[in-house]
């Protein structure tokens, strides 16, 4: 029979700070999760546009149940993100324009409560992932709601936002190149905005977008015929396979190949894939390879937890290597090199500080 060793002697200052520390951590999960109901209800644009309102009215405006927003508003009063005034019993409810400005939908610091949405759908997985634990197996795309949806509006806002104002100009006369005509290709497209929003932009090139997930090719094939644009097509492809030499001027790769089967023989078909005079624009997450250089990173617990519940499992899941979100950019730089790129120059744009952009050419 085991018995149990005596809890060792500590200090109950240092004890006492970190339980609350970790009483905050539970509460701001907790909050995240009310963020993400915030953003996709829409009760964040429409407290925006009231002025200082009842519950009653906040509901109406919204279309939706006053006892279930009234609930919700109380989460984001306690959280300090609504402001609250008791108003003679018949309470008032006011969101500050300084916090509406990375909450509502066009949000001029970025809608911070796209990301929050990541945090219900990893507690979807969570017994998944607990499997996983066991197995050493892996996840599909298909088993994580509304991925798509959610990876369309962060492209939206930090991609297809920047696209001809910050991330063409990285590659030295693109912008001439497309106007005139070329071939481009995006390599992991998801629901493809980046790409409608060039092929709409340049209606001499062509565009073509490649993605694993068949919802979201059929979401981008939707919408560019909804455009009416005929420049542009999306097909479902396994980049594992992916094999066209010689094809294209340009190959994009937005967030995709740090979670695939084999990110180095998917950049050594890029690389192939390039006509003399080509060019890979790739973004992807700038954490280190080498833990103790993220710890002062950017949202770096966040990224390590989407790595663990998505990015590693849904590799590993296609009998690949797992490399997981915090792959590095050293790692990233030096299979561009691999894969035989000529030049491969880093770029960190003041709008999008987790990521790297990497100008290589063929």
């Amino acid at each position: 029979m085991t018995h149990p060793q005596p809890f060792p002697a500590l200090d109950e200052t240092v004890a006492e700070a970190f339980a609350e520390k970790v009483g905050d951590i539970v509460n701001s999960g907790a909050t995240s999760v009310a963020l993400s109901i915030g953003h996709r209800t829409g009760l964040f644009d429409t407290l925006a546009a009231l002025p200082p309102a009842t519950s009653q009215q906040i509901a109406d405006a919204a279309v939706l149940s006053e006892r279930y927003v009234r609930e919700w508003l109380a989460i984001m009063v306690t959280a300090g993100i609504v402001e609250y005034d008791p108003f003679d019993g018949d309470g008032l409810y006011r969101l500050p324009a300084a916090h509406a400005a990375c909450l509502t939908r066009d949000a001029p610091l970025g809608n911070m409560a796209v990301y929050a949405q990541f945090i219900p759908m990893a507690g979807a997985v969570q017994d998944r992932i607990l499997g996983c634990f066991e197995t050493g197996g892996g996840t599909r795309y298909d088993h994580y709601p509304c991925f798509h949806q959610v990876m369309a509006e962060d492209s939206g806002q930090n991609v297809v936002d920047q696209l001809f104002d910050s991330i063409l100009p990285l590659v030295d006369g693109l912008n001439d190149r497309l106007n005139v005509g070329i071939d481009v290709l995006d390599a992991g497209c998801g629901s493809g905005r980046a790409m409608l929003a060039l092929a709409a932009r340049y209606p001499t090139s062509h565009f073509t977008g490649y993605d694993l997930c068949p919802d979201a090719i059929g979401a981008a094939s939707r919408a560019a015929t909804q455009s009416g644009l005929t420049n542009i097509r999306f097909q479902v492809c396994d980049l594992s396979a992916f094999d066209e030499t010689g094809q294209y001027d340009l190959v994009t790769s937005f967030d995709a190949i740090h979670d695939q089967k084999d990110p180095q023989t998917i950049l050594t078909a890029i690389r192939r894939s390039l006509r003399p005079g080509g060019v890979h624009l790739m973004q992807d997450i700038g954490g280190s390879a080498d833990l103790e250089n993220n710890l002062d990173f950017p949202f770096a617990a966040f990224l390590y937890t989407m790595s663990l519940v998505h990015c590693m499992p849904v590799s590993l899941g296609q009998d690949g290597q797992g490399l997981g979100t915090m792959w590095g950019w050293e790692t990233a730089r030096d299979m561009l090199t691999t894969a035989g790129f000529d030049a491969v120059t880093l770029h960190v744009l003041p709008h999008d500080p987790m990521n790297v952009w990497f100008v290589s050419k063929a």
